[in-house]
């Protein structure tokens, strides 16, 4: 398996997957309107919060599990491991879903709005669903089958979006516009779990009676499930706490949940585009650092490491200049919004400790860290809650963002200082600073420039030069510094995809003879 052409073919489905995710949620804003959106996210967050505990340690397990009994050469133990991960998923979901129906009138008194309750119902529908789909999408990720991994993730965008669309834009009666942006998640969950169901059949998948597996694969899966948990309840203590505390600072009801809907529906959207990327690397590396790690190859592991490293820093520091310079007019073209283009622009930055976070905690579960990880999180929780709770009357909704920049620097701190004690010396430091100054000079010179043509030009022109002027130069730049050479890297690609027609075709050739 060639890591980089397999990593650039994930990660133009991940783009394509983000990027339709990204316009759905500029229809949301349109149609729900900043009120609406916060409802909308209030009600995911804490379904996200039963999602987790059902099923979001799993996959990464088994995954792990299935590269470790790959390694060792045994196949029966990859079925069993699947079989475990996947009684734990249906068990777990199954049992949250008919509690939270039987406790359904004292459960939804925890929304201050009843509307989030409403969709909060909807979502609940399809918890099973979605969870056995987590654990099956799992062992596709340990058998390295990233191509179904990554077709069967876009497709479930797309339904929920067709769906969406045509519910939000065409469907007359009486349901509201929140509840069919609900209604389409949950179609898109049942598509999602229906295809890889049949896929995992398809391809021979096997389950086996999980005898001596189910142990293991819970405690293996608990730290992580822990800190993912941790991470959705974190995130729905905001979606209540952070409105609350405006409201403390002296906005109204209606003020405050509009700024909830500014900060996570508009601001943090644009913020993780870097993640979809990201998300690719590791989908690729997992697999292959958990093989290094159990075969023992240290210097393997350390260079996998620093290329995973390397490569979320460049895509993260690509993205800032145009962030940056033209945040604010991304905010009023998307979404009509100016106050949510100025927030992308001052809080660009948090593009590279999100990045970090993200890839060094993938990298540190592969290798069994999930404790470690655990811990880091907390740490970081713990300094964004308390920005959410003290500055909302100083940086009103500017305080969530600098809470969300402290956690993810305290867990990126974390997390590169055990990944250097686990695999060596890391070689990033000279790439590090060479982008750094790079993106800080893009970023200054763009806004200068950006200043000079609004004198000149229409706003969506100037805005549009501008980038066309960032992205040139980067390429440019990237490529004299020695960062990324776009035009190698594509003729390496190119010839090894011609490399593999041709074996194809003298194969061919041979059985013709």
């Amino acid at each position: 398996m060639n890591l980089y052409r397999t990593a650039a073919i994930v990660t133009v489905f991940a783009a394509f997957e983000h990027a339709l995710g990204f316009l759905y949620r500029i229809l949301l804003s349109r149609t729900l309107g900043p009120e609406g959106l916060g409802v909308y996210q209030v009600a995911l967050s804490v379904f996200a919060v039963f999602l987790t505990v059902s099923s979001s340690g799993l996959p990464i397990t088994l995954s792990r599990t299935i590269a470790k009994h790959r390694a060792h050469g045994y196949a029966e133990g990859e079925h069993r491991a699947t079989a475990a991960a996947i009684l734990l998923a249906l068990g777990s979901s199954l049992a949250i879903t008919l509690l939270l129906f039987l406790l359904r009138t004292p459960f939804s008194k925890i929304f201050s709005d009843p509307r989030c309750a409403d969709l909060f119902y909807i979502f609940l529908f399809g918890l099973s669903f979605t969870s056995v789909y987590a654990v099956i999408r799992g062992s596709f990720w340990g058998n390295k089958r990233f191509f179904a991994y990554s077709l069967i993730e876009l497709i479930e965008e797309i339904v929920m979006v067709c769906v969406g669309v045509v519910l939000l834009l065409f469907a007359r009666g009486g349901i509201a516009d929140v509840n069919k942006a609900a209604i389409a998640v949950l179609v898109s969950y049942l598509c999602s779990f229906a295809l890889a169901l049949s896929y995992f059949v398809r391809k021979g998948g096997k389950l086996r009676p999980p005898k001596g597996e189910l142990r293991p694969m819970l405690r293996s899966s608990l730290p992580v499930t822990a800190m993912r948990t941790s991470s959705s309840l974190v995130s729905s203590l905001i979606s209540v706490l952070f409105p609350m505390r405006l409201m403390a600072a002296g906005m109204s009801s209606s003020r405050a949940m509009s700024a909830y809907g500014v900060v996570g529906g508009m601001v943090m959207p644009i913020l993780t585009i870097p993640c979809s990327l990201i998300s690719s690397i590791a989908l690729v590396l997992v697999p292959e650092l958990s093989e290094c790690y159990y075969q023992g190859d240290r210097k393997k592991l350390s260079a996998l490491t620093t290329k995973a490293l390397t490569s979320t820093l460049l895509i993260a520091g690509a993205l800032i200049p145009f962030l940056t310079v033209c945040g604010e007019g991304i905010g009023v073209f998307l979404y009509s919004n100016a106050e949510s283009g100025q927030l992308i622009s001052r809080f660009a930055f948090i593009l590279v400790p999100m990045s970090v976070t993200m890839i060094s905690t993938s990298i540190l579960n592969s290798m069994g860290c999930e404790r470690e990880t655990l811990l880091f999180f907390l740490l970081g929780a713990a300094a964004m809650l308390l920005c959410a709770w003290f500055l909302p009357p100083v940086l009103g909704s500017s305080a969530l963002l600098v809470g969300m920049a402290a956690n993810h620097c305290v867990s990126a701190l974390c997390s590169l200082i055990l990944l250097v004690k686990k695999t060596g010396k890391l070689h990033v430091a000279r790439p590090v600073l060479l982008l750094a100054l790079l993106v800080f000079g893009l970023s200054i010179a763009g806004m200068g420039i950006l200043s000079v043509l609004m004198i000149y030009l229409h706003y969506l022109l100037a805005h549009a030069i501008i980038m066309v002027i960032l992205g040139i130069s980067e390429l440019v730049l990237f490529r004299a510094f020695g960062l990324f050479d776009v035009v190698k890297f594509l003729g390496k690609f190119l010839d090894k995809r011609t490399a593999k027609r041709g074996k194809k075709g003298a194969r061919q050739a041979a059985k013709a003879q």
